[in-house]
């Protein structure tokens, strides 16, 4: 579906089925919005979005401003994103949601949870670390040669168990080559702003510790991208999240084992048990 958000129209995904919007139920029912990394729109979430759909969740996942399906050009600030996530929810009639975002969007779903506490019921953090540095070489590359990046970020997102299989999910698709497919149809310039984005928010600890609702750390074992050895910092300043690391899976995490991303985001909305480690 498209929505006008500040004046620009907006794709969001839904799963394949019609969203309801229920206004005061959100307290008891909030829907689920998924937010992608960098150069990424709403297929890098396809595999969990269906798997939460298919159980029972009202799902919402949006491509940012100038990615995708929709309009403008991207906002030049995590903050930026994380207030028009905020006018998102306001312009879909939402009280109250569960924010789940991956990299580039953790950092999104993290601010505005600080930001606006009142509207967000549970936080899951995917593939995240605060603060989120990228090299200065990858910077000016992105800009110079963002396919060369992009094809460095696709490989360096994968497990190596991943690339050496191929990641085949059915009907030959190849699933390193997926994640290169979706990035490459960013429009130009998208990749170096979302990656000076990553690297210039400084505010991810403060936002962190204002933080009140439960949270979710979802870590990658062989994420080579955002490596759990990043991770104690944010894990101290949130309070008490909730941990869950993904055998034998890189940062492409969504993926690569989209059943135990969903499984473990179930867990963690639905208030079920979740176990320390999981996939493959």
């Amino acid at each position: 579906m498209h929505l006008s958000v500040n004046g620009q129209r907006c794709y969001v995904a839904s799963g394949g089925q019609a969203f309801a919007v229920r206004g005061a139920d959100d307290a008891h029912d909030p829907p689920v919005v998924l937010v992608h990394g960098a150069a990424n729109d709403h297929d890098a979430w396809l595999g969990v979005a269906d798997a939460l759909v298919a159980a029972g969740q009202r799902v919402l996942v949006p491509d940012l401003p100038g990615h995708g399906l929709s309009e403008g050009s991207p906002l030049r600030s995590i903050e930026a994103l994380a207030d028009w996530l905020a006018a998102l929810l306001d312009t879909a009639g939402i009280a109250q949601a569960v924010l789940a975002g991956h990299s580039m969007g953790s950092l999104v779903a993290l601010e505005c949870a600080a930001r606006h506490r009142q509207r967000v019921t549970r936080l899951a953090l995917l593939g995240s670390s605060v603060p989120m540095p990228v090299a200065d070489a990858l910077l000016g590359q992105a800009t110079d040669a963002p396919d060369q990046v992009c094809r460095m970020i696709t490989r360096y997102s994968a497990s190596n168990h991943f690339l050496r299989t191929g990641g085949k999910r059915g009907h030959g698709i190849w699933g390193p080559g997926l994640m290169l497919a979706i990035m490459r149809r960013s429009r130009p310039g998208v990749l170096a702003v979302d990656l000076a984005n990553c690297n210039d928010y400084q505010n991810g600890l403060c936002a962190a510790a204002q933080v009140h609702c439960p949270s979710l750390i979802i870590v990658a074992r062989r994420d080579r991208m955002t490596p759990r050895r990043n991770l104690p910092p944010l894990l101290s300043a949130l309070r008490a999240p909730e941990r869950i690391e993904l055998a034998d899976c890189g940062h492409g995490m969504m993926g690569e084992q989209p059943a135990a991303v969903a499984s473990a985001l179930l867990a963690f909305i639905t208030g079920g048990k979740i176990p320390v480690t999981a996939g493959q």
